[in-house]
């Protein structure tokens, strides 16, 4: 097992029950306000992650992550969020407009936790920053499955903003999140 060293990244190791408890706590607080305060919070950090990436390559010779081609960088950033802890995943494209960040691990899910909804918001906030900085553009990111609502694994899309903002608006109405993806032709 290689540990990766935080302090140079500006990063602290939270236990995964700690990141459980605290969104359990916004939730029995805030309610529903739960969600962004999380994203929030995720999305603040995805910048120390990023760089805590990008010292993991170079100390791993793996080279720039800007410069890598797709399916190095995607392997790059699998073994990544598998070593610090995060879980396993997998990046898969669906369609021209999203990629899916698939985990049946991921570290802020708690399939005990009951879930109505996919909760990972922590992770969303962080991920969208995270893996916009290699995009073109600014990069959104939505749950639409997770192991706290019951799911298999934790689905994230990332995507622009306007793309999930479609896919959260149909989410909504009551339209499944694939049915929203090809209504975007």
């Amino acid at each position: 097992m290689t540990i990766t060293s935080l302090s140079p990244s500006m990063l602290s190791a939270v236990p995964h029950a700690s990141l459980r408890a605290l969104r359990a706590a916004l939730v029995r607080d805030l309610g529903d306000g739960f969600a962004a305060v999380l994203q929030e919070t995720g999305y603040a950090g995805g910048e120390s992650v990023w760089h805590a990436f990008k010292d993991w390559c170079d100390a791993n010779h793996i080279g720039e992550p800007e410069s890598l081609p797709v399916p190095r960088f995607q392997a790059a950033a699998a073994q990544f969020f598998s070593e610090t802890g995060w879980g396993s995943i997998t990046l898969n494209p669906i369609g021209d407009t999203v990629v899916a960040l698939d985990a049946p691990d991921w570290a802020e899910s708690d399939p005990t936790a009951q879930m109505p909804y996919p909760s990972c918001y922590y992770s969303a906030g962080m991920l969208g920053d995270f893996f916009g900085r290699v995009a073109d553009g600014a990069l959104g990111c939505i749950e639409v499955e997770c192991r706290s609502a019951g799911h298999s694994r934790c689905r994230f899309l990332l995507g622009s903003q306007e793309v999930l903002g479609h896919v959260y608006q149909r989410l909504t109405q009551g339209v499944g999140y694939e049915d929203a993806l090809a209504e975007l032709g």
